[in-house]
């Protein structure tokens, strides 16, 4: 394996290799002194982007999501198996020309949407399943703003809902096992940037059925990440951080957890079994659940989320008819009419 970017998340994925017992060969960013970094403390080669993916027949694509497109497609091509760090990309426009590499490449690219190999969510989803037909479902992710500026640039191309609110929403599509057919959204700025730093917005499905979504910067520097889904005759929750619970109507419910802290931040959190999942679907020639299209459903919802947010909370249908070429904060700014 080989990683095409040198930052915190770059090392989650080879720790996750660790644990499988795969060689991460090469790591490759912006900055010599990151890639040189990494690669010593994980036993690897510092190399350049072009350089990938040499020996490696699978690279992780953690590089800002401006640069995910052109380096996806590069590799895709050169015959790697790919996966991307969330968000998939920054315009639908992009995410349209990663799904048709992919399928052209044989469906070898996996959306890195870690939630959705969480042994937690995978426990939450069974439950859901169980009380019936769901009436609600509140999936939530708060913390704090992340450390540096990049993540409020335009040219980074959304804030907390953008960069954030792609886990809640995925945790929310995957809950409901269906498409929705519109969406509202509010957004709340910060301070010193143009960028969004606290996103509540709803989903509404076909049947009925309404999510709600929120993704905060603005929660302080303890996170909670949670979902719940309910229906007539009961509700199911799943806490991930800072704790991981399963509860159903109110009352805890075993799963198998990995336990100790230090695995369970890669086990729990799905950076394992979404690994191990990719490999054994490129081994069996399948197509991954969490691929390009799936990404690009996430980035649908995100950009009617932020089009909605321009015109003070108006409903938006989707899947998103606007402007293909924009970004989440350009959409926001300077809504379709």
């Amino acid at each position: 394996m080989a990683l095409c970017g040198a930052g915190t998340i770059a090392g989650v994925h080879a720790a996750a290799a660790a644990e499988l017992g795969i060689r991460v060969a090469a790591v490759a960013s912006r900055t010599p002194e990151r890639a040189a970094a990494l690669a010593s403390r994980v036993g690897a080669r510092a190399v350049r982007y072009d350089d990938l993916p040499g020996a490696a027949g699978l690279v992780v694509v953690a590089t800002p999501p401006a640069r995910h497109t052109a380096d996806a497609l590069r590799l895709l091509e050169a015959g790697a198996a790919v996966v991307v760090e969330k968000p998939l990309c920054r315009t639908l426009a992009e995410a349209d020309r990663l799904v048709e590499a992919a399928a052209r490449c044989g469906e070898r690219l996996l959306y890195a949407e870690n939630l959705a190999s969480s042994p937690l969510l995978l426990e939450l989803l069974r439950h859901a399943r169980r009380i019936g037909s769901l009436q609600h479902i509140e999936v939530r992710a708060l913390q704090g703003r992340p450390d540096g500026d990049a993540v409020t640039t335009d040219d980074w191309g959304g804030g907390a809902l953008f960069d954030l609110g792609v886990h809640p929403i995925a945790v929310a599509l995957l809950v409901a096992g269906t498409e929705p057919v519109e969406v509202t959204c509010r957004l709340r700025g910060g301070d010193g940037h143009d960028a969004d730093e606290h996103a509540e917005l709803v989903l509404t499905f076909a049947d009925g059925l309404r999510a709600r979504v929120v993704a905060s910067w603005q929660a302080g520097p303890g996170a909670v990440w949670d979902a719940q889904a309910s229906s007539a005759t009961g509700v199911v929750r799943a806490q991930f951080f800072p704790e991981p619970v399963l509860e159903r109507d109110g009352d805890p419910v075993a799963w198998e957890s990995a336990g100790d802290p230090a695995r369970a931040a890669l086990v729990d959190a799905g950076y394992v079994g979404q690994l191990a999942g990719f490999l054994a679907d490129l081994e069996a020639g399948r197509t991954p659940v969490m691929d390009a299209r799936f990404g690009r459903r996430v980035l649908d919802v995100v950009a009617g989320a932020a089009a909605s947010a321009g015109c003070d909370g108006r409903a938006v249908s989707l899947p998103f008819t606007g402007p293909r070429d924009c970004t989440p904060l350009q959409l926001w700014r300077n809504p379709p009419p």
